[in-house]
């Protein structure tokens, strides 16, 4: 097992909320509802709703599984695999951390381009936030933490939806479980890439204080993206017809398209640069994740393992040029984040609470 974090390297507790909550808001917030209802039709916020309640049981396991004295998910591999194949495991992790962050920053890139600068060539968006990914995750994790409570900023753009809110049909949302248990499955299943964050927990944890004692922050977090999006959806449902609203590629921007301001002519562009607070964090956790790993299991130190990463997150992201192509990226993400969170973590749960609980003491 891991010697234990130094104390000036921990966080507080509660900042697990910040850093579950900005994961859970990256750019996924402005498309996530055609996918949704296009499986689960105007019902499409129970499915949101199941996805995040399903979820607050695998954050118990987490919590449960890597206990006190605090581990991460790499002592648990070794503990159950064994040091060679657990490490391996352990590097597979990699790429599921890398994935994840290669998703958030080119759909944000994608929307840059799309709305602000179509003339504005990818290297350039992609370089200027790779340094500044750099900047903060060669601080370490505090800093990584310390950026995440940024997104509090963004939380007051959220009240803006008031204002479709006004302009929606309260009907569209009727009658309420007209559609399938199957169908609010699949609706779950595909809405699962918006609650991408709790994954970190597990390289992350023995960096927390006390986790035991603060576990509620967590939960209050899941707790606080699934409200936020179910009020969206439905706001969204509301808005759009189910005809229009699937051919409409992002209709989170498509709704702040219609707030006008005195001082300001297109409100979205604001809305979209505001979200860059949110998109820097989201891809700052699971880079320093895959550094953390790195280090655990080579010999590689972060100051050469980061700008390694980073290299190929630039290269990766220039690859994907066509939206059809980053749609791929975003339906494997998706996959991939449901055999992590429903199949990985319940089998890692299950075989630690089985066969590595501490046996009792003979009198």
């Amino acid at each position: 097992m891991q010697k234990a974090v130094k104390e000036n390297h921990t966080i507080s507790g509660y900042f697990v909320f910040f850093l579950i909550s900005v994961s859970q808001t990256a750019a996924a917030i402005f498309n996530f509802q055609c996918l949704v209802a296009g499986e689960a039709g105007h019902d499409a916020w129970i499915s949101i709703l199941l996805m995040g309640l399903s979820l607050h049981l695998i954050v118990w396991m987490i919590y449960k599984m890597l206990g006190h004295p605090a581990k991460d998910v790499i002592d648990v591999n070794r503990s159950i695999f064994g040091t060679w194949l657990g490490n391996v495991i352990s590097l597979l992790l990699v790429g599921y951390y890398f994935i994840m962050a290669l998703f958030f920053l080119r759909a944000y890139i994608e929307i840059i381009h799309v709305w602000v600068f179509p003339a504005l060539k990818t290297w350039a968006i992609a370089g200027l936030m790779i340094l500044m990914i750099y900047y903060f995750v060669s601080g370490g994790f505090r800093v990584v933490a310390g950026v995440s409570f940024f997104f509090m900023l963004t939380i007051p753009l959220l009240f803006l939806f008031y204002i479709p809110f006004q302009q929606g049909d309260f009907h569209r949302i009727m009658p309420v479980l007209n559609h399938s248990l199957l169908d609010l499955l699949k609706g779950a299943g595909i809405s699962s890439y918006i609650f991408f964050g709790i994954e970190c927990l597990l390289i992350y944890f023995p960096f927390l204080k006390q986790p035991d004692k603060n576990r509620k922050w967590a939960h209050f977090a899941l707790l606080y993206t699934t409200i936020k999006y179910v009020v969206i959806i439905l706001v969204t449902v509301m808005y759009f017809s189910q005809g229009l609203l699937q051919h409409t590629l992002w209709p989170t921007l498509a709704m702040t398209k219609i707030i006008e301001l005195s001082f300001i002519a297109r409100f979205e562009f604001l809305y979209i640069f505001m979200w860059v607070l949110v998109i820097i964090p989201t891809v700052c956790i699971p880079i320093w994740c895959c550094t953390r790993i790195i280090k655990r299991v080579t010999t590689l130190k972060p100051r050469l393992s980061l700008p390694i990463v980073l290299i190929v997150l630039f290269i990766i992201a220039l690859m994907f040029k066509e939206r059809t192509e980053i749609s791929a990226l975003e339906k494997f993400a998706n996959v991939m984040g449901l055999w992590f969170n429903f199949a990985y973590i319940p089998l890692l749960f299950l075989i630690t609470i089985i066969f590595l609980r501490p046996k009792p003491k003979l009198s």
